[in-house]
């Protein structure tokens, strides 16, 4: 297992880049401690697989430092690194025994034969691939496949790392859930450190203790699944994390007041303070459908508002709901009553967060 260290990385496919948004990884630092399971999580495009690549050793950074227990490796191919990586597709030998792809790294390694069967046969048994040892792996499924690929991975006990590139892609869904949960137990049991590269929040928070979220080649955020929902630190983290994501409103701040077209809230005075001393381009208020309080009767604290859907979930209800112009959600739990044509919302202080040009401002910074 290895600490992995991103000193001032940064990546560009231009000859002269000239701008942020000519590269692909913005410089960043970011520490990968050792034996922790990460997730690298982000829409197409954002950089993740481009990231992986780098730690991994197939692609050189424009700029920065990676280093692997305090070494740099820069310059150092995949195979010195003591990396292992699963990729998208399975990567195996067709022609080759289920038992024998397994074997494979471990023979390449010098590794005793008794050594070798103990191994395979205990990851084989953990990814219940021991029934199909003996088979020929060009007649696996493409789910027995990429077992087989991820065993090859598992299989090595000296791999300073596993990195994993969406490698769930081509399992059956009702798989996926399992495999999840397969690769969490692997983590628990031998303590490696895995990285592991996703576009679904829900493969993410299975796996990982932390999460890495991707935004235009930055890592806006680095915590918990928990620390993503509650405290977004950026209006892309809170609009990718959650289903549906977090409403947004545009607002003015006019002395002691944000202004939402026609509507005065009232701004906390230490977020007033820290607001007036930030040049700004934007500034937004965001709170989860979760948090929004929906209320049976009118009453002084509360919005009117037109109520324009409600979606049935099976467990909760999701009410689309119109604020003056903007259309908002709030999420109503399953046994409370669905307003018709009108409703009146509330948005709870202690939910209600505010944006700066994208990033969350709290109150308790120093």
């Amino acid at each position: 297992m290895a600490e992995i260290v991103l000193n001032a990385l940064a990546h560009t496919y231009s000859r002269k880049p000239n701008a942020p948004q000519d590269y692909a990884i913005r410089q960043m630092n970011q520490v990968w401690e050792q034996g922790g399971a990460y997730a690298l999580l982000g829409p197409s495009g954002c950089g993740k697989s481009t990231l992986l690549n780098i730690i991994s050793g197939l692609l050189e950074p424009s700029d920065g430092e990676i280093l692997f227990d305090g070494v740099k490796v820069n310059s150092l191919p995949p195979e010195e690194r003591n990396i292992a990586q699963v990729f998208q597709f399975p990567v195996i030998y067709d022609t080759m025994t289920v038992f024998d792809n397994l074997a494979f790294p471990l023979r390449n390694m010098k590794t005793p034969a008794h050594l070798i069967q103990s191994k395979v046969h205990e990851i084989a048994d953990i990814l219940e691939l021991s029934p199909l040892l003996h088979k020929k792996a060009k007649n696996l499924t493409a789910d027995e496949k990429q077992k087989v690929s991820m065993g090859r991975g598992l299989v090595r006990d000296n791999v300073s790392a596993i990195l994993f590139d969406e490698p769930l892609t081509v399992i059956d869904p009702q798989l996926k859930w399992k495999l999840r949960r397969k690769l969490k137990q692997i983590h628990d049991q031998f303590n490696i450190t895995m990285i592991y590269v996703t576009h679904d929040q829900l493969e993410a928070a299975t796996f990982a203790d932390k999460i890495a979220v991707m935004y235009e080649g930055q890592i806006v955020q680095f915590g918990s699944p928990h620390e993503l929902f509650e405290n977004p630190k950026h209006t892309f983290v809170g609009y990718f994390i959650g289903s549906p994501g977090m409403n947004f409103m545009n607002v003015q701040l006019e002395e002691q007041h944000f202004v939402f077209e026609d509507m005065k809230l009232k701004v906390p005075e230490k977020i007033l303070d820290k607001i007036q001393h930030l040049p700004y381009e934007s500034i937004k208020l965001g709170i989860r459908p979760e948090f929004v309080h929906v209320w049976d009767k009118k009453n002084d604290e509360a919005y009117e508002v037109d109520v324009i859907d409600s979606e049935d979930l099976g467990t909760y209800h999701i009410m689309t709901f119109k604020l003056r112009n903007q259309l908002l959600k709030a999420r109503l739990h399953e046994d409370q009553r669905i307003p018709k044509h009108k409703a009146w919302i509330s948005f709870p202080d202690q939910w209600l967060k505010v944006y700066v040009n994208e990033y969350l401002v709290e109150a308790d910074d120093e």
